[in-house]
């Protein structure tokens, strides 16, 4: 599934990479960026976290022209007097004219590094607005943003997660250059696929998948579930031998009416009872207004 997110089968989506203290994301993250220009498409990074040489220090070719880097890294909240990007811009309006098409580029991709810092200043609802309407508006065939998931709260997190059709989770495998990628993908039609590969990146950024594995010690909790009987250690009894649930299918409960019952008491026969009222004299009883005799 990691290798189909690379080569941008997740049209119009909203992929989430999400990293920790315990493992970076960041060269995961330059690898989808390699992996859009090379097939052509113009890719516009807002960057926060590091500056445009560390980003691109591992692209190379004449594919990296296509990378608009706009640098919020230097004055990301405008205290100079001419800072090139600020968070005040990150808004559907000034970001669609932020990211005109070129003609010489299939289609857009936008790159947030990170939304972490966007989410540390600005309001995540907002934030949410934002990556929506971007979205829904066509000024970017997808949107691909890193995530410090240790740096906010669960709610948080969450959202972002929830908005989003991929998440990928990144953890530090058994070698030292293995990374474990746990992926959610949610699709069009609410289908949610998850799995979990290990992987590794090559010096070109090219990504390397070694082994899939799906969450292991799952099924063998689940069978340990159904193995387990919560009914062992009782003190009494919560199970019906042959001979016993032979006599409970024959008992005739109180209120279940057998059919000769139930057709004594619909055909009266002889000797049955009935009520008979017969007015008395001393009776007022006016037919046209039964409830005469009622002080109201």
């Amino acid at each position: 599934m990691l290798t189909e997110l690379l080569h941008g089968a997740d049209t119009g989506g909203f992929l989430v990479i999400q990293d920790s203290t315990s493992c970076s994301g960041r060269h995961l993250l330059e690898s989808f960026i390699s992996a859009a220009l090379n097939r052509e498409e113009a890719v516009h990074v807002l960057g926060f976290d590091v500056s445009e040489e560390e980003l691109t220090g591992g692209l190379k070719g004449s594919a990296i022209e296509r990378l608009h880097f706009h640098n919020a890294y230097t004055d990301p909240l405008g205290w100079t007097d001419q800072p090139s990007l600020t968070l005040h811009q990150f808004c559907s309006e000034e970001l669609s004219h932020l990211l005109k098409p070129t003609s010489h580029s299939k289609s857009t991709i936008l790159v947030i590094d990170s939304l972490s810092w966007i989410l540390r200043h600005v309001n995540p609802p907002a934030v949410c607005k934002t990556l929506h309407q971007l979205r829904k508006g066509g000024a970017v065939r997808a949107i691909i943003a890193l995530l410090h998931a240790d740096m906010h709260q669960r709610g948080t997190v969450g959202s972002v997660c929830h908005l989003a059709s991929s998440v990928i989770k990144v953890a530090p495998g058994m070698k030292g250059d293995e990374t474990v990628a746990k992926i959610t993908k949610r699709s069009k039609s609410g289908k949610v696929v998850q799995d979990e590969e290990i992987f590794s990146i090559k010096e070109d950024l090219s990504v390397t998948v070694h082994s899939k594995r799906s969450q292991p010690g799952l099924k063998q909790t689940e069978t340990e579930e159904q193995e387990a009987d919560p009914t062992a250690n009782l003190t009494f009894n919560l199970r019906l031998s042959d001979t016993e649930r032979e006599a409970k299918e024959k008992l005739a409960l109180p209120f279940v009416f057998s059919k000769e019952k139930k057709s004594a008491l619909l055909h009266s026969g002889p000797g049955s009872g009935r009520i008979l009222y017969e007015p008395d004299a001393n009776d007022d009883y006016d037919q046209e207004d039964p409830d005469d005799d009622l002080d109201v």
